[in-house]
């Protein structure tokens, strides 16, 4: 890190996990890596890069937004040639699957400012990998393996449980990074459903979700007003008028959405 200038950016949202140990328990979490094509986002000096080569990955795609890193990580392309490609890149706009072919697995520490909405993309083509192994501010963690009916639960629980198993498999202290961030992280790891939903179903649930989440305070026949024709939607789906979001179940919120698709079929 000294000889790369590498000290961590607050605005780019990182802190480096250096610990060899905790690096390596991690890749383990990922289960076996054997022959798989790996997608690391946020690498920075490595640490969990190297951990994933040291735990045999067939192959390892690090994207990097920092340029100061892609030195770094080139000392350990060439310590494990042909088995580490490193793309300065945000990650965002990177396209996974046009990047490597499957099997395909996502073993990362994200980068707290960008974390939801990588996971968000990644959950709508979920079916294209076989876990995703991610490391999250705690708050965040919890949210995603929140269950209904407690404070945690909202789009992004539903989002990650309706397309996923997610477990949440390791906690974090602030003084395992460096630098140390402000709060604990978890990892949350997640497998994706052997049937994805059709698009069309994945829209209508998006559309149910933002609704009844959106005004989370009122019973679902108020909230759901902006979808038209709110108690016959509920009724259709053999949920009460008066509950509220955070009551239902993932799959109570798909029998909405596929009460809505009917709807407009």
């Amino acid at each position: 890190m000294h000889r790369h200038g590498l000290a961590a950016r607050k605005a780019l949202g990182q802190h480096f996990l250096l610990d060899e140990a905790l690096c390596g328990r991690i890749a383990r979490l990922a289960g076996d890596l054997g022959g798989r094509q790996v997608l690391e986002v946020g690498p920075g000096p490595g640490g969990l890069t190297r951990a994933l080569l040291a735990a045999g990955a067939g192959h390892v795609h690090a994207v990097e937004l920092d340029s100061r890193a892609i030195a770094a990580l080139a000392e350990l392309a060439a310590a494990y040639p042909g088995r580490l490609t490193v793309t300065e890149a945000d990650a965002l706009k990177v396209d996974p699957e046009a990047m490597m072919p499957a099997p395909r697995r996502i073993v990362a520490n994200l980068p707290y400012n960008v974390g939801s909405p990588l996971l968000i993309g990644w959950l709508a083509r979920a079916g294209a990998y076989e876990s995703m192994t991610l490391m999250f501010q705690q708050e965040v963690a919890e949210r995603i393996v929140a269950a209904p009916d407690t404070e945690g639960y909202g789009r992004l629980a539903v989002a990650a449980q309706w397309r996923c198993e997610a477990h949440m498999v390791l906690r974090l202290p602030p003084g395992a990074f460096s630098p140390p961030p402000k709060v604990w992280s978890a990892v949350v790891h997640l497998v994706p459903h052997a049937v994805q939903p059709e698009p069309s179903l994945a829209r209508a649930m998006e559309r149910v979700t933002a609704a009844a989440f959106g005004q989370r305070r009122k019973m679902l026949r108020g909230s759901l007003k902006s979808l038209g024709e709110a108690e016959a939607l509920l009724a259709a789906a053999g949920i009460e008028p008066t509950r509220r979001a955070e009551t239902l179940s993932v799959a109570e919120f798909e029998g909405l959405a596929r009460a809505l698709l009917a709807r407009s079929a």
